[in-house]
């Protein structure tokens, strides 16, 4: 036993008049009151915190035998600590009764009543940061009700897992662990510490609107993009010469800049690149949060072979074996026509694919244009079936009266050149009807921003990525799979890397060196996770685990999965 502990216990015992071991019986007795409390769904506060794991606390502190978990000053220590630290993850220590914890160690032991009142807040503290650490503070389930990631706890028994991390020894390595262990997450935080570095030292400041500024002019103005660019550290050094010159170092920090923030690099400071660069620090910052956030919505699901959709990044990475073995620019979809968050499982290939057109595609573009001129179906090589499959000849259809009513059939476009999932389309079930395809119109990947689909992911370097996920050397290389993409038949391969497909809402992103990447916010959706974060804790009434998700008072987590019917995506 330590001295401090033995210190601690000798003040326990000369508070309530009774020696080290009948101290900690007298805790003891206290924890087994409250448990009896919580368990009859009574509410505890302790310093005006309330206890919210009411249902898991008592499930531990009855395994404990009532015995009481943070008698140990240092102990107490570790967990303020992490607390504290709570904040590098860009969460608010708030959330775990950071105040009463400080409080609670600076006014030192009392009753025993005092102590069992702060075991059981120090272990509602420690619930609710490994909860969040583990699946994020805000539930994605509440924020879009299209969420079709599931949240599994896995082979963890929450009591058992809690017990555990309170006997071990190495409690912050432990806690730690529970955060997305992804090189993605790690530079992220760092980014994080950058910028409030940023924010701390009074931001950075604002280039006033104007003209566009080019290399080699003169202008006023040059002098706020320098200041502004150095504050960032896109331009690394000052120039001794005329102040107000646009030259080459600035350009080179212009470009940068602009890149780093999926602006066309062209050096010139327009409007966009000028409305880019006024984005307070304060906001950037909030940014790195909310994609920290949404990084421990799915860390978990980083494992073993993967497909990563970075969509707000127009880009798709596949991992094999821990090692990227294939990347790719993509197209996705438009701001109204948007590609979900989703993750699905790759099944299969199919070569020459036909296109059948999607509901809402074909409610809001192909009737309309067949309607005004019945050529359309001809002029795309398309042709209408009915459920079964059979051909049904344009002539027997009355299109006029499929304005407004539900169209009875399906419209399929042949395979061939002009079909929009071009070669190769990559099968993976989801509810969305997203797929990852080839594309005729190829020009649209030199674009900086890519934002042009119906919501399926078009790939720039399909075949590639056939020949990776067909995983057979013998019978597959790109000569063979041109050869059979040339003979125009239409062929579904099954492959042998059944890999997870996640695609993904990433606004920022950081790499070991430092630099940080921020995309458009595409679609929007910063804001709404960042109010949810900025939120309080707030226990949440049990209900439907479908509808709420995992709570850190239920089991710790526990959730199901929601999978909602949409109709199909367009390429």
């Amino acid at each position: 036993m330590s001295a401090m502990l033995r210190l601690t216990l000798a003040v326990v015992a000369s508070l309530c008049g009774l020696s080290g071991a009948i101290a900690e019986d007298a805790v003891s007795a206290v924890l087994k009151m409250r448990v009896e409390e919580l368990t009859a769904g009574q509410e505890l506060r302790v310093q005006g915190e309330l206890i919210a794991a009411r249902k898991l606390l008592s499930q531990l502190y009855r395994r404990r035998e009532f015995r009481p978990a943070w008698l140990r000053p240092d102990r107490q220590a570790q967990l303020l600590a992490l607390v504290e630290a709570s904040r590098d993850h860009g969460l608010d220590p708030s959330d775990y009764h950071a105040d009463a914890l400080r409080k609670g160690r600076a006014d030192g032991p009392d009753e025993a009543r005092d102590l069992a009142d702060r075991d059981l807040l120090f272990t509602d503290a420690l619930v609710r940061l490994v909860y969040h650490l583990h699946f994020g503070k805000t539930n994605p389930r509440r924020l879009y009700a299209d969420w079709s990631f599931s949240r599994p706890l896995g082979p963890i028994e929450p009591v058992q897992a809690l017990e555990a991390l309170l006997a071990g020894e190495r409690l912050v390595e432990a806690v730690e662990s529970h955060a997305p262990q992804l090189s993605l997450y790690r530079d992220l935080r760092q980014a994080l510490a950058q910028h409030r570095t940023i924010e701390a030292s009074g931001g950075w400041g604002t280039v006033p609107a104007g003209g566009t500024l080019k290399p080699g002019m003169r202008d006023p103005r040059v002098q706020a993009l320098r200041a502004r660019l150095a504050a960032s550290v896109d331009l690394s050094w000052q120039p001794t010469g005329d102040p107000e010159l646009f030259d080459e170092a600035l350009e080179t920090a212009v470009q940068r800049f602009q890149m780093r923030h999926r602006l066309e690099p062209d050096a010139a400071v327009g409007a966009r690149t000028v409305q880019a660069l006024n984005v307070d620090v304060a906001w950037r910052v909030e940014q790195i949060r909310v994609n920290l956030e949404r990084l421990r919505w799915f860390g978990q699901d980083f494992k073993d072979d993967h497909l990563l959709v970075d969509v707000a990044g127009y880009s798709a990475r596949l991992y094999l074996d821990a090692e990227v073995a294939w990347s790719s620019r993509v197209v996705v979809g438009r701001p109204y026509r948007r590609t979900p968050a989703f993750r699905a499982t790759m099944q299969s290939i199919t070569l020459n694919p036909a296109w059948s057109v999607p509901p809402t595609i074909l409610r809001e573009d192909v009737l309309p244009r067949i309607i005004k001129d019945r050529r359309y179906l001809d002029e795309n090589h398309m042709h209408v079936v009915d459920q079964s499959g059979r051909r049904i000849s344009p002539s027997a259809i009355e299109w006029e009266r499929y304005r407004a009513s539900p169209f009875p059939y399906r419209i399929v476009q042949d395979p061939g050149p002009a079909n929009p999932l071009g070669q190769i389309r990559f099968n993976l079930p989801n509810p969305y009807g997203v797929c990852l395809h080839d594309t005729p119109a190829k020009e649209l990947f030199e674009r900086t921003q890519r934002a042009f689909s119906s919501g399926c992911i078009r790939l720039e370097k399909p075949h590639e990525l056939a020949i990776l996920l067909l995983d057979d050397t013998q019978h597959w290389n790109a000569e063979t799979l041109r050869a059979e993409i040339a003979t125009g038949e239409t062929r579904t391969l099954p492959i042998k890397r059944r890999v997870p497909v996640m695609a993904l809402y990433l606004t920022a992103e950081a790499e070991e060196d430092g630099t940080t990447y921020f995309r458009p916010n595409l679609y929007a959706q910063d804001a709404k996770v960042a109010a949810a974060l900025a939120t309080p804790f707030r226990a949440v009434k049990a209900t439907s685990p479908r509808a709420r998700g995992p709570q850190p008072g239920v089991a710790l987590a526990r959730a199901g999965s929601h999978r909602p019917s949409h109709a199909g995506r367009a390429a």
